[in-house]
């Protein structure tokens, strides 16, 4: 599957431990918690203008897919953390909106 290209659905189920670390290493630098709740990752900018440029592109994101993150905002960085809270954690929606906000060109300088 093109994580990519998918679209979310609100029925998807957890993944099992084997489905979420084939996912996770189809996703650099996304790590889980330590419960396999969640998956985050930190992106790192030169200034603010950047991290707010990135951050505006998450929400695209977020919008169009209707799965959105947590992200925790600073002046150079952006943390940003998927879980699905209807399923208590990690759904190939979650992968999907990683790989999408990994590929985002805001992004590239992270």
């Amino acid at each position: 599957m093109n994580l990519l290209l998918a679209q979310c659905d609100p029925k998807a189920p957890l993944l099992d431990a084997d489905s979420r670390e084939r996912v996770l290493a189809t996703l650099p630098g996304w790590t889980p918690d330590p419960e396999h709740k969640l998956i985050a990752r930190r992106f790192g900018f030169d200034n603010f203008y950047q991290v707010m440029a990135f951050v505006n592109a998450v929400a695209e994101i977020a919008h169009a897919q209707d799965h959105h993150p947590e992200m925790l905002v600073g002046y150079d960085a952006c943390t940003v953390s998927y879980t699905t809270h209807s399923r208590g954690g990690v759904t190939l929606n979650d992968a999907i909106c990683a790989a999408q906000v990994s590929a985002l060109p805001e992004a590239s300088g992270a």
